[in-house]
C-alpha cells in the first residue's frame, strides 16, 4: 500500500460495459462497519479518529504481495480541497468525507472499490462497477469484508447486527444501489408515478451524487432502504427485480417515443450533438443535459461512432474540478465553461482529455 495524489484518470465504472449498460451506468456494494471499542466518527477526537485511520491502514499494508500492492492511502488533511472534489466527481468519496480533514481513503488501483475511513462510519466499504453487476459487486466486496472481520473487532450484535451511527443502516449494512439513465420516462412524465411505487417497495430514488442532489442528465441512483432484518442476499434479489422492472418501463418508453416522435426526437438529438461538437461555452448542467440526448441517440443507433465509455467520460471528466486540475491556472467560471467546451470538442473528435 502506497500513499499518492489523486489522478485524473476514468474509473473501471466509466467503461460503459456491463450487462444492460445502454440503461445501467453502474452499480455499487457499500457496507458500513465499525470497529469496536470506539464511538461513532462524529464523536471522536482527532487523536482518536487517526487511531482508526491507521488500524485498517496497517490491515491493507501487511496484506501478502501483490495483494498489498492494490490499494492506495488518501488522506484528506493533505490533499488539496480541489482533488478532494475530483474523488467526489468520480463517486469515490461522499462530500461529507472531502469536508472531514480525520477522513481517509484507500483506493485500489483500477478505482472498482474505495473504502471510506471516517465518514459517518469506521468504514464505509465500496465497490462500483460497470452496468448491472450487483451480485459481481457484493462478491468482491464480501471478500474484503470478510478479511477485515478477521484482523479487526468489528462492533456486531446478536440483535440489530452490525453496529452503524444510524439507524437506517442497522442489520446488514448493506446499501446496493444502480445509476440509471431514464431519460424515457422524464421525456413521457412517468418517471415520477414509477418512483413512488418504487418507494412503496422499500426502495428509494436518488440525484446523482446521493442524498439531497439533484438527477443531472437524467441520471438517477435506486437503491435499497432497509438493512435489518433482510440478508444480503434478499436485498440484491429485491433491488435487483425492480431495477428490471424500471428497465423494462425505459425501454417500453423509448419505443414509444421512437414510434409516436421520431423526427422531432431525432432532431433534438441531433441538436444536441450540434451543440456540443460546436460550443465554446457550456456549463455543467447544458452539458449533462446535451450528453443525456446524445446517449439516448447513441443507445437507440441514431447517432453513429460513439460509446458509452466515452460519454461517461465526458460526464465524469468536464465537471468543474476536473478541468480546474487540467488546467495550468486558476479558472474563473466563465472560463472553466470555456474550457469545457473545448475538452469536449476533443473528445468528440477522439482526442484524450
Amino acid at each position: 500500500m502506497s500513499t499518492v495524489g489523486v489522478n485524473a484518470n476514468a474509473s473501471k465504472w466509466m467503461q460503459g460495459d456491463g450487462k444492460e449498460s445502454d440503461i445501467v451506468i453502474s452499480s455499487r456494494i457499500r457496507l458500513a462497519r465499525n470497529l469496536a471499542g470506539y464511538s461513532f466518527p462524529h464523536l471522536l477526537n482527532h487523536e482518536q479518529a487517526m487511531q482508526v485511520v491507521e488500524k485498517v491502514a496497517s490491515v491493507f499494508a501487511n496484506l501478502p504481495g501483490e495483494e498489498g500492492k492494490e490499494y492506495d492511502m488518501l488522506y484528506m488533511q493533505y490533499l488539496p480541497s480541489l482533488d478532494r472534489q475530483v474523488l467526489v466527481e468520480k463517486h469515490l468519496i461522499s462530500p461529507q468525507l472531502a469536508e472531514k480533514e480525520e477522513g481517509a481513503l484507500l483506493l485500489s488501483k483500477g478505482e472498482d472499490v474505495a473504502i471510506m475511513l471516517n465518514e459517518e462510519d469506521h468504514l464505509r466499504m465500496q465497490c462500483l462497477l460497470p452496468g448491472l453487476q450487483l451480485e459481481v459487486a457484493w462478491q468482491k466486496l464480501n471478500k474484503i469484508d470478510d478479511m477485515l472481520e478477521e484482523k479487526l473487532d468489528i462492533a456486531f450484535d446478536n440483535q440489530f447486527g452490525y453496529l452503524t451511527a444510524c439507524p437506517t443502516n442497522l442489520g446488514t449494512g448493506l446499501r446496493a444501489s444502480v445509476m440509471l439513465h431514464l431519460p424515457a420516462l422524464v421525456f413521457t412524465k412517468q418517471a415520477d408515478q414509477l418512483f413512488s411505487v418504487v418507494n412503496k417497495v422499500g426502495m428509494t430514488v436518488r440525484g446523482l451524487y446521493g442524498e439531497g442532489t439533484k438527477a443531472g442528465g437524467n441520471m438517477f441512483q435506486l437503491s435499497n432502504q432497509v438493512t435489518l432484518g433482510l440478508t444480503e442476499e434478499e436485498i440484491l434479489s429485491r433491488l435487483n427485480k425492480v431495477v428490471m422492472q424500471v428497465i423494462e418501463q425505459e425501454k417500453q418508453a423509448r419505443i414509444w417515443l421512437q414510434k409516436e416522435n421520431d423526427k422531432a426526437l431525432a432532431d433534438r438529438i441531433w441538436r444536441a450533438y450540434g451543440i456540443l461538437t460546436n460550443a465554446r461555452s457550456i456549463s455543467s448542467d447544458e452539458m449533462m443535459e446535451k450528453c443525456s440526448l446524445i446517449r439516448l441517440g447513441m443507445d437507440l443507433g441514431i447517432l453513429p461512432n460513439l460509446n458509452s465509455a466515452m460519454l461517461n467520460r465526458i460526464m465524469v471528466g468536464t465537471q468543474p474540478a476536473f478541468v480546474q486540475k487540467k488546467s495550468v491556472k486558476e479558472l474563473d467560471p466563465q472560463e472553466r465553461d470555456w474550457q469545457r467546451a473545448e475538452m469536449i470538442r476533443k473528445q468528440l473528435r477522439g482526442e484524450e482529455l
